[in-house]
């Protein structure tokens, strides 16, 4: 007579009293390690896993943390690439999120015991790396920014902006829907593809609020084109008490040789632009984050608004941001100052490696891009490691999953977007899939 397989089902309470199930549960919770255990269990009851391995099983199935979020491998050569959470974090600005993660001091003055300044410091960072600001703010995010100027500076008057420069960005954000939704009156001047000085300073008058400029990060316009830049209209607005805002999105803090086209912080300030706005987690490698620099009298007009409350960001994300800007340069900046010689020896070692494991595996060329809506026509060059294209599926499952791109019927792992204390891990996750 053939025996029950459910009495060879160890019980729930025999695996959770494993020590080391035991041990998981005090750190990711009980009820995420009980799962585990119940699906290990139907495993034995089909007869697919042996009782005895039961424990070990649940074990390798739960996941590193509580969260459901997992880190992965960028291989895809796009350096802030917004599905996989656009900036990684420098090693500093994670140790500033452990620090702050408890109790601390956002809002204390520990000297008095009186309450102080909110993100005192990472205010104070930001305007040590762009001087040409007075002021600044942090909110959640650059569109946050964005809503926050339009409310408090333009609800219920007009907002002069270029037609061309009402765009669309990912997810089907569109600017002009959020501008609309804060009251403001969108006064839309020129054309797509060209608009004059004349036609901002003709559409000024007694209801004009604010002249704003957004730079089109994720597209370009070429041939008949036109476009007033703000050191151009700064000069034209100055007297008339309309405040120019500058969003340039992608938070380039100084300008960089490889990107001559992509506007920044300090530039744009020290063009004549009263307000700049820009996104802390692209090209300066920081959190998610709005950042808005620029005239003491206007930052402050913000911070008084009601809407600045439910705006403003938490303690860890001004730890992380003072962290960037003061730390070691950051992932995002050291993937885009790497050498194209370094990639090339990167990949090399790397493809050797796995060739000698027996791998379809060889070094190529690749070009990467900067992502996140910032420089669309730059190509990056870079170098890569090609595998045959069965790979990419089981890259994406792996215990450590590694996201890399399709071509020429191949998977190509490309080396730039990938830190070079990476490689090893990076090899080892390849060879993983493989065994």
């Amino acid at each position: 007579m053939t025996a029950d397989p459910r009495r060879q089902v160890p019980r729930t309470d025999t695996l959770l009293a494993e020590p080391r199930l035991a041990a998981a549960a005090a750190r990711l919770g009980r009820e995420l390690v009980k799962d585990a255990v119940q699906t290990v269990q139907q495993r034995v009851r089909s007869g697919e896993l042996p009782p005895a391995d039961a424990a070990g099983a649940a074990l390798a199935a739960l996941p590193g943390t509580a969260g459901g979020l997992r880190p992965v491998l960028n291989a895809t050569g796009v350096l802030v690439h917004t599905n996989l959470g656009r900036a990684p974090l420098s090693a500093a600005a994670v140790e500033a999120v452990a620090a702050a993660s408890g109790t601390t001091d956002v809002e204390l003055d520990l000297a008095t015991g009186r309450r102080g300044p909110r993100g005192e410091g990472a205010l104070g960072a930001l305007l040590a790396a762009v001087p040409a600001a007075e002021a600044a703010l942090v909110v959640n995010n650059c569109a946050a920014a964005l809503a926050l100027v339009a409310t408090a500076l333009a609800q219920g008057r007009e907002l002069v902006v270029s037609r061309g420069e009402l765009v669309e960005i990912g997810d089907g954000f569109r600017i002009p829907e959020l501008l609309a939704a804060t009251g403001a009156r969108l006064r839309e001047v020129g054309t797509t593809n060209r608009v004059s000085l004349a036609d901002y300073t003709g559409a000024l008058g007694p209801d004009t609020a604010v002249v704003l400029k957004v730079h089109p990060s994720n597209f370009v316009v070429r041939g008949f084109t036109r476009a007033a830049d703000v050191a151009e209209l700064a000069p034209a607005l100055a007297g008339t008490g309309v405040p120019l805002v500058a969003d340039v999105g992608s938070g380039l803090l100084r300008p960089h040789p490889l990107l001559p086209d992509e506007p920044d912080l300090q530039s744009t300030l020290a063009a004549g632009a009263d307000l700049v706005l820009a996104s802390g987690d692209k090209l300066l490698g920081g959190p998610q984050a709005g950042l808005v620099l620029g005239r003491t009298e206007l930052v402050q007009r913000l911070r008084r608004h009601p809407l600045y409350r439910a705006l403003r960001v938490d303690k860890t994300t001004l730890a992380a941001l003072e962290a960037t800007l003061r730390g070691p340069q950051p992932p995002v900046q050291r993937m885009l100052d790497t050498a194209p010689a370094d990639l090339r020896r990167r990949a090399g070692a790397l493809a050797a490696r796995l060739a000698a494991a027996g791998l379809d595996a060889v070094a190529v060329g690749s070009t990467a891009r900067i992502g996140g809506g910032g420089a669309p026509e730059l190509e990056l060059p870079s170098a890569a490691v090609s595998l045959p294209a069965g790979y990419a599926e089981p890259l994406r499952r792996a215990a450590r999953p590694v996201v890399g791109h399709l071509a020429g019927g191949r998977t190509v792992l490309d080396l730039r977007s990938v830190l070079p204390e990476q490689d090893a891990e990076l090899g080892d996750a390849v060879l993983a899939v493989r065994a």
